[in-house]
């Protein structure tokens, strides 16, 4: 098992070239299934997660083919069954339900896991799917359902799921007749995955707001497209110049997605900047704490929520950070205190007091964010700083410790 060693040693200056969306690439990875052809995607991360999908789309029977961030993808022989060993630890994968309900007709998906950030159940999924005519039964941990063929519903979601829009946009893609999704998640990862779609004959619209409509079609096919870059990813170094202090500039980096972030970095005392294809970052003096709530995009990310936290333990002041999506997002707490952060949990709720200086100390990554937070939290502090468990890092960021030691970060990578 690898961890990182971290020496803060001041600030980081030059370019990150943005990565390819792991939110985005995963469902579009999954949703070639769909299709009858070949699908060409460049700018797929390389990233855990990625191999892990390439590798179940394997086992039910695509050809896939990878060559550093291309990937091609051709769903010959499809087969109804995900296997366990595969889906347990990445959630994502019962996203290939229900495009294998509307390809085969049936399937056989063990329950998710993931990230221990939350139930993040998938009843809304299921429902919706029974909705489109899919039975379903719970066997031993796996979900078996069958349906003659998928058909047009009219879906209100109790909550705007961002993994249940996604599959039930898939899914209704092949259905007979029209969808209509109503409280639907309106994140750009979302419409990422609807211009994929359509790129292969799909009938979507409204895809970035709250209502989405699919006209079913009855065969998708091959295309070419390019993945959208990683709003968290470009979202993680924009934290990453403000807490070293430094200057970063960020190449291909989806600014228009990041307005939430954006503004929250910019009451907090950064100056940000966008020029093109370009964000330009930079902090040159104390940074102030803020109030953040998250909430479905375009609200504040919850994937941002542990990174923004690490900015604001070293920053003045106070402030509260309010968790809005999941029930147990506040695992790296414990270990900002570890670094000598002050910070008080009450709930869902964590009251923030910036103190002058943290100082290194072995940390233990909880989740796939908690993992990025400590790493920023290490550039800041004096000392040195052990982040243990990377491999959730490795699951959401591509090479990380190879480009923030490209601009200036004192890190490497060792085997415990």
């Amino acid at each position: 098992m690898d961890k990182l060693i971290i020496e803060g040693n001041g600030p980081l200056r030059g370019q990150i070239q943005i990565s390819g969306s792991k939110n985005a690439a995963l469902p579009i990875l999954l949703a070639t299934i769909l299709v009858d052809g070949e699908v060409c995607l460049s700018n797929v991360p390389q990233l855990r997660d990625i191999d892990t999908t390439i590798r179940l789309l394997g086992l039910l029977g695509c050809r896939a083919e990878r060559d550093a961030g291309d990937v091609r993808i051709h769903s010959c022989d499809l087969k109804p069954e995900a296997p366990y060993d595969l889906v347990r630890t990445m959630r994502a994968s019962v996203l290939c339900l229900g495009p294998l309900l509307a390809r085969l007709g049936q399937a056989k998906v063990s329950l998710p896991g993931g990230c221990a950030i939350g139930a993040r159940p998938v009843d809304l999924h299921l429902r919706g799917l029974e909705q489109m005519g899919a039975v379903f039964e719970l066997e031993q941990g796996d979900i078996v359902g069958h349906c003659d063929r998928l058909r047009g519903a009219h879906i209100h979601l109790d909550f705007p799921t961002v993994g249940g829009t996604e599959h039930l946009i898939m899914a209704a893609c092949l259905a007979e007749g029209e969808t209509i999704l109503e409280n639907a998640a309106r994140e750009p990862e979302i419409q990422d995955l609807a211009e994929f779609l359509n790129a292969c004959g799909a009938r979507i619209s409204g895809h970035g707001s709250s209502v989405i409509r699919i006209q079913g079609v009855s065969a998708l096919h091959a295309c070419t497209y390019r993945v959208m870059p990683d709003r968290i990813e470009a979202g993680t170094y924009l934290i990453a110049a403000g807490i070293t202090k430094g200057r970063l500039e960020l190449l291909d980096c989806p600014v228009d997605a990041l307005d939430a972030v954006i503004f929250k970095l910019r009451e907090m005392g950064m100056h940000i900047e966008s020029r093109q294809n370009m964000v330009c970052a930079s902090a040159d003096g104390p940074l102030r704490c803020v109030d953040i709530s998250t909430r479905p995009y375009p609200g504040f990310p919850t994937d941002m929520q542990a990174q923004i936290m690490a900015l604001m333990a070293c920053s003045q002041g106070a402030g509260v950070v309010t968790e809005g999506i999941f029930e147990n997002r506040f695992m790296h707490v414990q270990e900002l205190c570890r670094l000598g952060a002050n910070i008080t949990l009450s709930g869902q709720t964590a009251l923030v007091r910036g103190v002058n200086t943290l100082k290194g100390a072995t940390v233990m990554a909880s989740d796939l964010r908690a993992s990025a937070c400590l790493v920023l939290a290490g550039l800041a502090a004096t000392g040195r700083t052990d982040v243990r468990r990377i491999y959730h890092l490795d699951r959401g960021y591509e090479h990380m410790e190879v480009k923030l030691a490209a601009v200036g970060a004192r890190i490497h990578r060792e085997q415990e």
